[in-house]
């Protein structure tokens, strides 16, 4: 499967994932303005931090990812709660190339509204994912930021499966990012 060329929709109960689109603008303000979900985003090694608060800028976020996926960079899916049909977040998924012990593996950015940071939704929206890295990125680990801040993302991935580990991420600009954990699919 080659998710640049389709790019896959995930559906479960709760959740839709389906490719970003730029209607989610108005829905992903919501989520890019929220002064409590912010310091839990992964910026590490990208043109600047999500705190978003107009809809041009918005609508700028939204087709530069899209830019990015047309050039095979990642992915970013539109996290959709299928009741209220609203995008509640984004999450990001590529397989990592690079010089440093990440490399070939999935690193996976989950952005989610405040009222969303719970440990059911963030297991059922990465249930979704998880149990197809394999197939549309080719590795078998994924690692994810979690801030020190993150207690409840932290719990919940650590019942999931991800460990803690010592190694750093290291940027383009050989900038260093810590705080990453590491599951095994």
């Amino acid at each position: 499967m080659d998710v640049y060329e389709k790019c896959p929709v995930l559906s479960g109960e709760r959740f839709l994932l389906r490719q970003v689109t730029r209607e989610d603008w108005a829905d992903l303000l919501k989520v890019y303005s929220d002064r409590k979900a912010v310091p839990i985003f992964n910026s590490d090694n990208c043109t600047g931090d999500f705190y978003i608060t107009s809809r041009e800028d918005m609508d700028r976020m939204i087709a530069f990812w899209l830019m990015e996926y047309g050039q095979r960079y990642y992915v970013r899916w539109s996290i959709v709660d299928i009741v209220s049909d609203c995008a509640v977040g984004t999450i990001e998924l590529f397989r990592r190339t690079a010089e440093d012990f990440f490399t070939d593996m999935g690193l996976l950015r989950l952005d989610l509204r405040s009222d969303y940071e719970n440990r059911e939704d963030i297991r059922d929206v990465l249930t979704l994912l998880l149990p197809r890295v394999e197939e549309m990125f080719g590795c078998d680990r994924v690692a994810t930021k979690i801030p020190p801040c993150a207690d409840i993302r932290r719990e919940t991935l650590c019942g999931m499966g991800f460990v803690s580990v010592p190694q750093e991420v290291v940027g383009h600009d050989g900038r260093r990012y810590g705080d990453y954990y590491l599951c095994t699919l």
